[in-house]
């Protein structure tokens, strides 16, 4: 096995540290980041990594795609449609040993569903640019390992957390808000629970597409309520969702309400997760050393 992340940034970083303590600390890992700094960040990591902005053809990549079998795509569409599949085809095209890809989608492309539960055969109605992008990407990305006879993973992925990123960095900078709209539920997902479960679907080259998000749909404020409380802070005051302050994008997340289940990926792999519901998840980052 060798394994070639485009995009090698929270989730790919936390699914290559999985492989090589699951599968074998020996596999090969290389990628791409945006910018030097990223680099020289990584310099002491046992990846390789590649410069690659999605504006133009990494210069240093292709013999180490050329040399993977399993290509894991986590970078975000721009209007020209996947900086991967537009810029590497032609590599990906000529990697003799080719056996497996995995894209990082997004349950954004369900679109809104008035807080009922969708699995995977949901229909996709994107409500925002970003999301109908995903959608299209996805089959570009199916039509590809089909015409290249590779099975293709699409995990479609909740809202990210995990050390680091969570509620009590937040707390911490005081840029926390309890925004309340009431009804509204999201689904979030572990980073941790990323790596694990894309490492087993890659030892098992599993293919369709598939949700990821934990087992609890839960309103924003409560989770921001039990990071407060377990860091002994005072409890940001509501902010009615009509009156907050927030930029386009973050208005726009609030526009999309669904309960989305993981049963499919986790029947498939025989798993459950390690964080199914941020509870879980928050008391395990918060235990972390400092």
């Amino acid at each position: 096995m060798g394994v070639f992340f485009f995009g090698m940034g929270y989730s790919s970083l936390a699914t290559a540290r999985c492989l090589h303590e699951i599968i074998d600390r020996d596999v090969p890992i290389a990628g791409t980041t945006r910018s030097e700094e990223n680099i020289e960040r990584l310099a002491e990591s046992p990846y390789r990594l590649h410069l690659f902005d999605g504006t133009a053809k990494g210069a240093t990549l292709g013999p180490d795609l050329h040399k993977a079998t399993h290509v894991v795509l986590s970078i975000p569409p721009n209007d020209s449609g996947d900086p991967a599949l537009n810029l590497h085809r032609d590599d990906l095209d000529t990697a003799p040993d080719l056996e497996w890809l995995c894209y990082f989608s997004t349950v954004g492309v369900y679109g809104d569903f008035g807080g009922a539960w969708v699995d995977e055969t949901a229909p996709t109605r994107p409500v925002n640019k970003r999301s109908q992008q995903r959608v299209e990407i996805e089959q570009a990305w199916r039509d590809y390992a089909a015409g290249r006879g590779v099975p293709l993973l699409i995990l479609r992925l909740a809202g990210i957390y995990g050390p680091g990123r969570s509620a009590f960095e937040k707390l911490r900078e005081e840029t926390a808000r309890r925004i309340v709209k009431p009804g509204q539920v999201f689904n979030r997902i572990h980073v941790e629970d990323i790596g694990r479960t894309t490492t087993l679907a890659a030892q098992r080259k599993l293919s369709g597409t598939f949700n990821l998000s934990d087992d609890e749909p839960s309103p924003p404020q409560d989770l921001v309520e039990y990071a407060a409380r377990k860091m002994g802070v005072p409890v940001p005051p509501d902010v009615p969702f009509d009156a907050a302050q927030m930029t386009e994008m973050a208005r726009s997340f609030y526009s999309d309400n669904k309960r989305v289940s993981s049963k499919a990926i986790k029947a498939a792999l025989g798993i459950e997760l390690s964080y199914p519901n941020y509870r879980a998840g928050l008391d395990a980052i918060f235990e972390l050393p400092a």
